[in-house]
């Protein structure tokens, strides 16, 4: 049953797992524990070639033996490189530039922080001034309206207080009937 596969002909992980009875996540699992280098397609799925299915055949058959997963030696061949990654060749230069750039953007930028700052502290400080101004006018006017009341308030005389028929109120006198009722 194993080699129903052809040479060279290479088969995604549902084939694999198909082809060695487990599930495609067993498969998946037995790649990433092992670190097994195994090839990516555009769409970052893995392919297995001949080998590749040998070694995952190996692998099941030391499982079936006993073997736990973490005991069995992860394969120390390299992996290979995934398709579309950006390989640094000579462009040192060019890094560099856009680095003085970067730190160029960056003085520019503080300096323009700065100076919008200091400018924001003038303006607060114009406005602290009118505001300090304006509270001085209107102390000024208070006193100026405080004297003037001053002035219009005659000054109290040493006189006695007034006093109704030697301290005798004259009360008016309930009728008899609306005593009876409380009114």
């Amino acid at each position: 049953m194993f080699n129903l596969y052809l040479e060279g002909y290479v088969m995604n992980t549902a084939e694999v797992a198909k082809l060695l009875g487990v599930s495609v996540s067993t498969v998946q699992r037995w790649v990433k524990q092992l670190e097994l280098p195994m090839g990516r397609n555009d769409r970052g799925h893995y392919y297995f070639k001949e080998e590749d299915i040998q070694l995952l055949q190996n692998i099941q058959e030391q499982l079936q033996n006993g073997a736990i997963l973490a005991d069995i030696a992860p394969v120390t061949a390299k992996k290979s490189p995934r398709k579309g990654a950006i390989r640094s060749v000579g462009n040192d230069q060019t890094v560099e530039y856009l680095l003085s750039k970067v730190k160029e953007i960056e003085i520019n930028l503080q300096a323009k922080a700065d100076s919008v700052a200091s400018y924001q502290l003038l303006q607060h400080r114009r406005e602290i001034e009118e505001l300090q101004n304006q509270i001085i006018a209107l102390n000024q006017k208070c006193e100026l309206l405080q004297e003037e009341l001053n002035a219009l308030k005659p000054v109290p005389s040493a006189e006695k207080p007034y006093v109704l028929d030697e301290g005798k109120v004259k009360r008016k006198k309930k009728n008899f009937v609306s005593s009876l009722f409380g009114f």
